[in-house]
């Protein structure tokens, strides 16, 4: 694996660019795929596929899946706060507000991870830096809720949906830190394990929120299609093929894009909204992150990037 101090190669750049624009365009996806399916039904089938890419890749390098309970309860838990209630809640938050507004929310996932670290104990240092990225961030939220205008879709439950599953994402980083990393599993076989207990989760859920009968046209086919197999499967090969080859600050650096693809997808495909509202949410979340993740040592530095997804 390179050092983060390395040169990224152009083929590098070319992989941080082509993931930055399989997972901003996801919030696209799914806004889409809304027109035929339920948010139930949407996580099912692009979990079930996502698992069904990865599954042969893991499995032809020799990888195997984990034994033990206790490995697989914690793994099933990271399943329900990683993958089952965060992908759900955007899609639920997709009902009512923009696919742009949703990539941008989901960019608040490193300052929430802030707040879980210190009040769980995992990082009590609180910096300059992180203080005041924390702030600057969440300002970026309450210019995007917009809560003096009445009339401000975002300022809805989608939008609260969309912010709590930022959370959850934050809750399930300080969780698999926890207790499943680190512990000589793959991170590939990792991935693959999840997905697949996340598959079992929403296939007790189909049941009971998920037959509902789907309108099968054709852009929420392809997009459930597009979701499943590059946003969920292929992904998650091409981000750790940037990891092992770039260093895991090259990978990180789609952190930054994503809700930037996301806002502009939305504005060309969707005609969503781009006001001033908008862009200054955009300008404050990212600097928030950014800010955060600064270390002093760094102060003096801009070869190092945000932290990853």
């Amino acid at each position: 694996m390179k050092t983060d101090h390395q040169t990224v190669t152009r083929a590098g750049l070319a992989r941080v660019a082509a993931l930055a624009l399989i997972w901003g365009s996801g919030f696209l996806f799914i806004k889409l795929a809304l027109r035929g399916f339920n948010p139930v039904q949407i996580v099912f089938a692009r979990l079930l596929l996502g698992f069904v890419v990865l599954l042969p890749i893991a499995l032809s390098t020799g990888l195997r899946f984990p034994r033990g309970w206790r490995t697989w309860a914690h793994l099933f838990v990271a399943a329900l706060v990683a993958n089952a209630i965060p992908y759900v809640l955007f899609g639920i938050g997709e009902e009512t507000i923009g696919s742009n507004i949703a990539g941008v929310l989901n960019a608040t996932t490193p300052l929430w991870t802030l707040l879980l670290a210190f009040l769980v104990g995992v990082d009590r240092s609180v910096t300059a830096w992180k203080a005041g990225g924390f702030g600057l961030g969440f300002l970026g939220v309450v210019v995007l809720f917009s809560p003096w205008e009445a009339a401000n879709e975002i300022a809805s439950w989608g939008g609260l949906a969309c912010l709590a599953a930022a959370a959850s994402y934050a809750i399930s980083y300080v969780y698999i830190g926890h207790f499943l990393t680190g512990r000589g599993i793959s991170p590939l076989m990792l991935s693959t394990s999840q997905l697949g207990a996340a598959t079992v989760l929403l296939a007790v859920a189909m049941p009971i929120a998920g037959m509902e009968t789907p309108t099968w046209g054709t852009d929420a086919v392809v997009s459930l299609l597009v979701l499943g197999t590059l946003g969920t499967g292929a992904a998650y090969v091409l981000n750790y093929r940037i990891i092992q080859d770039e260093g895991a600050t090259a990978a990180s650096v789609v952190a930054y894009l994503l809700p930037i693809v996301a806002v502009i997808l939305g504005w060309l495909v969707l005609r969503e909204a781009l006001t001033p509202a908008i862009l200054a949410g955009v300008l404050l979340v990212l600097t928030g992150v950014a800010l955060s993740r600064r270390r002093p040592a760094e102060a003096g530095s801009s070869r190092r990037g945000p932290g990853g997804r």
